[in-house]
């Protein structure tokens, strides 16, 4: 038996490699099959840009621990007053369990956006459970991804 030795890969292919199995790796579905599962309430929807760049930004914030997960936990942080992009799955059923969170990011002025996949969402978040909301916070290390997925979540247009 003989130790076979690895290659060092360089950082940037590492976080691509990350990026890539945390949005489905090999098997993944296409946008347009993911859309085809989302809630009618999912407004406003992430394009498919925007929600690469949000999962980039959830896993960057993830590394640090600087994200809130769950509906109970991001409900009560919103409550207290924290501030951040809220990520919501547009495929979570039932509906009820976080149709009352839009409500309140537009009550305390957070922007929010629909993704289409509660799976893709759990796994960039480094857990290997779905996750259907998700609060990312402003930190140093990744504050470039936050600065561009802030604007463009600001932009998009509210439901009416």
């Amino acid at each position: 038996m003989t130790k076979v030795k690895k290659e060092k890969v360089s950082a940037e292919e590492a976080e691509e490699a990350a990026v890539a199995t945390a949005t489905g790796g090999g098997n993944e579905k296409s946008y347009q099959e993911l859309i085809a599962n989302v809630n009618p309430v999912s407004q406003p929807l992430a394009s498919r840009k925007l929600s690469k760049k949000l999962y980039k930004c959830v896993k960057k914030a993830a590394k640090v621990k600087n994200i809130r997960r769950g509906v109970k936990e991001v409900q009560k942080f919103i409550n207290k007053g924290e501030k951040g992009i809220v990520v919501l799955a547009g495929d979570t059923l039932p509906i009820d369990v976080y149709c009352h969170l839009p409500i309140m990011c537009e009550d305390r002025n957070l922007p929010y956006a629909y993704i289409p996949s509660k799976v893709d969402l759990g796994s960039s978040a480094g857990s290997k459970r779905p996750t259907c909301v998700i609060l990312i916070k402003p930190h140093d290390d990744y504050q470039d991804a936050y600065d561009e997925c802030l604007d463009e979540v600001s932009n998009l247009p509210k439901p009416i």
